[in-house]
């Protein structure tokens, strides 16, 4: 067997060729008059004002775009935004058999498993596991045993001083492990809050809440305002809010007083959102 194509005879090289003058006339440039020209290339430009003006103020993190940074042998970390007494929010990747000490949490910090396995003494989180750690509680160290990303927001990552405080608070072993955990095999608990578009509760704290969303292909969002920031994790799927195309790996945060018009997806979608909460 071999990976070659066999060469082609005279009359199947005539035919390409052939077929190849018809596409390259088929792509030749239709010309436009000038005053066409000028009105097509003015309303392009509206529309680009327009779709620029829906995005301002809006940070989006691509998954293959942003600067990894060493954290310690065998992992490294992507800065996303951050988000000042709330604490960072961050990609954290770990290499098979990397692991991190143990810790006591500033604030909550929120963990998604995007890909691969992290454990926690005995409690072990797979793609798309959510755990939350409340202010105050500790838990042992984290390790990987065969690599993993996760998204953290809440996370002192990103701040030295804010890192050693939760070291050195986390060599005390007193106090609760007050962690709460939702696995994907969970199934339950989710509510349609518009046609095709299902909500999971995660977390609700103050004004603030955490949930998993899901859109059927198709579905659409209503739009809505933010009286605070809100973040966005794309989990699975490709999601369009407004102008901008967001797949899984991408980050966005829609600063408060900002506005989505538009969410909708073609083929489906799962995504983490943090925001302000619906009362």
């Amino acid at each position: 067997m071999t990976d070659k194509f066999p060469p082609l005879d005279s009359a199947d090289a005539n035919d390409l060729r052939q077929l190849e003058t018809l596409l390259a006339d088929g792509f030749a440039p239709i010309p436009v008059a000038g005053e066409r020209r000028n009105s097509l290339r003015q309303g392009l430009m509206t529309q680009v004002s327009a779709s620029l003006a829906k995005q301002a103020g809006l940070l989006t993190v691509r998954a293959r775009h942003g600067a990894w940074q060493a954290l310690k042998t065998g992992i490294r970390v992507k800065p996303l935004w951050d988000g000042g007494l709330q604490g960072h929010s961050v990609l954290i990747e770990f290499a098979p058999g990397a692991s991190l000490i143990p810790h006591r949490h500033n604030c909550l910090e929120e963990g998604i498993v995007l890909h691969g396995d992290l454990q926690m003494g005995d409690l072990r989180l797979g793609p798309l596991d959510y755990h939350a750690s409340p202010a105050g509680s500790r838990h042992g160290g984290i390790r990987s045993a065969n690599g993993a990303l996760a998204y953290l927001r809440g996370t002192s990552l990103g701040d030295s001083r804010e890192v050693l405080r939760e070291v050195l608070a986390g060599l005390l072993p007193f106090g609760k492990s007050e962690s709460f955990s939702v696995f994907t095999k969970q199934i339950d608990d989710w509510q349609e809050i518009a046609p095709g578009v299902w909500k999971k509760p995660l977390w609700q704290d103050g004004e603030r809440e955490s949930g998993f969303y899901r859109l059927e292909a198709g579905a659409k969002c209503p739009a809505h305002g933010h009286r605070l920031e809100e973040e966005c994790m794309m989990l699975d799927g490709d999601l369009f809010i407004d102008d901008v195309l967001l797949r899984a790996g991408d980050y966005q945060l829609a600063p408060a007083g900002s506005a989505h018009r538009e969410v909708y997806t073609d083929v489906g979608a799962t995504l983490f959102v943090r925001g302000a909460r619906n009362y």
